[in-house]
């Protein structure tokens, strides 16, 4: 009898060390808010972490821990347009553009989504000598409909044309 209560405090014991260490677990573990696809790990072993990010000693700035992204069924491009280019742009609804992706002859259509409404400086540098960088743009967003077999990443760089129907 003495040998039974016993047991059954062990096993009452290990179960709240359970519970306190699957707490502590959930402490320390990182949840992402929506579905995705995690394209980079900024944080190594042992580095701070803050609410700020992980330190990027080479650019000393502040990075993301994580960088994360859709799937790669559901990419999209955002095209910079210039701001003298922003009147000859047509109709949002008659708005077509192919994409040609830079040293490959990989082209492909896309669909427009959105315009985001605030030209904004130029930012975004593809480090070529004719670039212009004093330059406002305004953002264009299109899905991409890649080819079957066809592989685009996150972050590549492309060529859109836009054209009136």
């Amino acid at each position: 009898m003495y040998d039974i209560r016993n047991q059954e405090k062990q096993v009452h014991a290990l179960r709240k060390a359970s519970a306190a260490a699957e707490a502590l677990l959930a402490k320390y573990t990182i949840r992402a808010a929506a579905d995705g696809v995690v394209l980079s790990i900024n944080a190594s072993l042992g580095s701070y972490v803050s609410p700020q990010g992980v330190y990027e000693p080479y650019a000393q700035a502040q990075a993301p821990m994580l960088v994360m992204g859709t799937a790669p069924e559901q990419l999209a491009v955002r095209c910079y347009v210039d701001e003298i280019l922003i009147g000859r742009l047509p109709d949002p609804h008659a708005l077509k553009a192919r994409m040609f992706v830079r040293g490959t002859s990989l082209e492909a259509p896309l669909e427009f989504m959105r315009i985001q409404p605030y030209v904004s400086p130029k930012i975004q540098l593809s480090d070529q000598r004719t670039e212009r960088v004093d330059v406002r743009v305004l953002p264009v967003i299109f899905r991409v409909v890649l080819p079957k077999g066809a592989r685009l990443y996150p972050g590549q760089m492309v060529d859109v044309y836009i054209a009136a129907e």
